[in-house]
């Protein structure tokens, strides 16, 4: 019996010596992309006519008041965007802008929008 245990766990432990490396190198299944406030400043135009007055209501497509998104959380600004993106948030305009974003644009605006002590932007 101790001999057909010993084949087993050798068995086990050559099969993770074999699977480790590559566990090891493969890159992470979801990675973050990292924001940049600075590359954001060429493409906040889209969201400046709205989300940059203060008090601000649109007529389409309905009568609503614009959220101020200076000083969320980026998580947020960046999940709120996917979710318009693939229409799980329903805003036409909001639609077509964030269909037009990339990862990396939603990551870049939610830097430069994000975090405390933006809520002055």
């Amino acid at each position: 019996m101790r001999w057909i245990f010993s084949r087993a766990e050798r068995s086990v432990k050559n099969t993770l010596a074999l699977l480790l490396p590559f566990c090891l190198l493969s890159p992470p299944t979801q990675a973050q992309t990292t924001g940049s406030a600075e590359a954001a400043k060429g493409k906040n135009s889209m969201c400046i006519g709205c989300h940059g007055i203060p008090m601000y209501r649109t007529a389409f497509p309905e009568v609503y008041s614009v959220p101020m998104i200076a000083g969320q959380s980026p998580e947020y600004i960046v999940k709120s965007l996917q979710a318009y993106r693939t229409g799980d948030r329903g805003h036409p305009s909001m639609q077509g802008i964030a269909k037009s974003l990339s990862d990396q644009d939603m990551a870049d605006l939610a830097a430069y929008y994000g975090g405390p002590g933006k809520a002055g932007k």
